[in-house]
């Protein structure tokens, strides 16, 4: 779909641009959309390093411990309740 735009049709979307919003504006613009682009990148890279340090977290852990995150209830002790409902906010 996008493939197929040329020079020339750049050209015309450029000039429809700086006709909107001015040349003054397209710094200001440029700026703006560089900053987005940046913090995306930054936002999928720190997530594919958290991602793969759980990876490697879990890959460390013995089969037969529980997670680091939850704790076994002691021998003996009754089964986990659901949390009593709370009551309505009051207005």
């Amino acid at each position: 779909m996008f493939g197929s735009l040329g020079v020339p049709e750049l050209l015309i979307i450029l000039l429809i641009v700086i006709i909107i919003f001015g040349a003054g504006k397209l710094p200001q613009l440029g700026e703006g959309l560089g900053k987005a682009i940046k913090g995306f990148k930054k936002s999928v890279h720190e997530a594919d390093a958290i991602e793969l340090e759980a990876q490697q977290a879990q890959a460390q852990q013995p089969a037969g411990q529980p997670d680091a995150g939850t704790v076994p209830p002691p021998p003996g002790a009754p089964p986990s309740s659901p949390p009593p409902p709370q009551a309505p906010p009051k207005v």
